[in-house]
């Protein structure tokens, strides 16, 4: 059995790496496997950049999901009255 952790070949160009690498760095994205393949013993990963999101794009979902809690709530309350 192979060890999960150990460090496995990247195969791409030099240029699509530094690339990747360079948007990592400066620009603070994020490298992320967006779907993996296996064929036999070989696995594909597609990789995409990813940005995170602001810190005013947080509070809006916090928000959004409270309101939808809450209504959750209020609508079971209702339905146990009738």
């Amino acid at each position: 059995m192979t060890d999960p952790y150990r460090t496995r070949k990247l195969l791409m160009h030099r240029r699509q790496i530094n690339r990747l690498q360079e948007a990592k760095e400066q620009k603070g994205y994020t490298v992320v496997c967006t779907a993996l393949y296996w064929k036999n013993h070989i696995v594909k990963c597609e990789v995409a950049l990813a940005k995170g999101k602001q810190q005013h794009d947080k509070r809006q979902t916090e928000k959004e999901r409270d309101w939808e809690r809450d209504k959750q709530r209020l609508f079971q309350t209702n339905q146990k009255r009738d």
